[in-house]
């Protein structure tokens, strides 16, 4: 029997809605084999004092030849990688993994607040890894401080940023427009034309790993064989499922639900297009 196979380069979130275990999730939903090298251990609570543990680079390496040596690899994501160093390393592992299929989750700031990326890595970030991806998706926030500006909170200035941001070097920019008011729009752009994926806004503040599970799904369907703009469109398609039917246990932002799809289908939910 054979079966796609994903790895996911990012950071464990010990609450189990992002990061990691987010990506995991996904690409079992997804029917893909899920591998993962882990670049740090979020977890903030009330009780200890410190909640981000960064991973060596030797760890990180050996987990990354590890997945690859042992099962191999049809697609790459990367989330939280948090300093310069981190990325120069991966940035090296990715241009010598045996695919050409990568996507980048330009993770900065985690739901809860936290500080996934130091503000000096993100030169890098843009220099060194952008050029590889085959994807990049950023949030309205992540394009903003990767293009150098306060905001981006307007389709027009989405537009601006996809062109920006893809004159780094990625085949393809997608915007995710999760935070603009009215309808959930996300933009993709290959350089020469936009396609606009436009679905009803699910009123939840429950989206912990939301960002991560897009990614995800989409590196899922990368992996299978689908066409970039296929992918995202099956990866939101994922994700509208899995916030409109959010876990919330009571205690500040709940989690997407990575199984909605599954148990509960799309409801109808169409993925426009402009």
């Amino acid at each position: 029997m054979t079966m796609a196979r994903a790895l996911t380069i990012a950071g464990s979130a010990a609450q189990g809605s992002a990061g990691i275990q987010a990506d995991l999730k996904t690409f079992q939903e997804r029917d893909v084999y899920g591998m993962a090298a882990i670049t740090a251990i979020v977890a903030n609570n009330p009780i200890t004092d410190k909640g981000i543990f960064i991973h060596s680079l030797e760890e990180i390496e050996a987990q990354f030849y590890t997945a690859i040596e042992h099962v191999g690899v049809d697609a790459i994501k990367t989330g939280m990688l948090f300093s310069t160093d981190i990325i120069e390393l991966v940035a090296e592992l990715v241009q010598h993994a045996p695919i050409n299929k990568y996507v980048m989750d330009p993770v900065m700031i985690g739901k809860m607040g936290s500080q996934l990326l130091k503000d000096e890595a993100i030169e890098a970030m843009k220099q060194k890894l952008l050029p590889l991806a085959t994807i990049i998706t950023p949030n309205l926030h992540e394009a903003a401080k990767m293009i150098g500006k306060s905001k981006v909170s307007k389709i027009q200035e989405m537009k601006e940023a996809a062109k920006q941001l893809h004159s780094y070097g990625p085949a393809y920019v997608l915007v995710k427009g999760g935070a603009l008011q009215g309808a959930a729009v996300d933009l993709l752009y290959d350089g020469q034309q936009f396609v606009e994926l436009t679905t009803a806004r699910v009123n939840t503040i429950h989206t912990s790993g939301a960002g991560c599970s897009y990614s995800a799904a989409i590196t899922a369907e990368l992996a299978k064989g689908k066409s970039v703009e296929s992918a995202v469109r099956l990866g939101k398609q994922f994700v509208t499922a899995a916030i409109e039917h959010a876990l919330s246990f009571g205690k500040g932002i709940g989690s997407t639900n990575h199984a909605a799809l599954r148990n509960y289908g799309e409801r109808n939910r169409s993925v426009g297009k402009e």
